[in-house]
């Protein structure tokens, strides 16, 4: 892919993550992230204020450059966080996911071992 568009995927992704209305796409949590947010009397937005401040991206977890994956700890659990791309009605993968005309996010908040 051509370094202009990962660069566009990568701030697109960034938006997406902090709550940008204007990048299409929904938010997931995990029955393991729901049950644990349940278990500690946590709101939802604790742990998506987690997501949202992400900014540990490295080689490792961040290959492609597209800022599309976190690993983070939540009250001594490892979670991590995963945007993919979809078409606008999530029936199949994204054609071009620089596209926001044709293409919704999808952010799931899991716990590690549900990966």
């Amino acid at each position: 892919m051509v370094a202009s568009t990962v660069q566009q995927i990568a701030d697109q992704n960034d938006r997406f993550r902090q709550g940008d209305p204007n990048i299409p796409g929904t938010r997931f949590i995990t029955a393991g992230i729901d049950h644990l947010l349940k278990r500690s009397e946590t709101p939802v937005a604790e742990i998506a204020l987690l997501v949202t401040q992400f900014d540990d991206f490295t080689d490792g977890n961040d290959p492609h450059k597209e800022r599309e994956f976190g690993a983070f700890q939540f009250n001594s659990n490892k979670c991590f966080w995963k945007i993919d791309y979809y078409d606008l009605d999530y029936s199949m993968g994204s054609d071009d996911p620089s596209d926001l005309s044709k293409t919704c996010r999808l952010i799931t908040i899991m716990l590690a071992d549900e990966w």
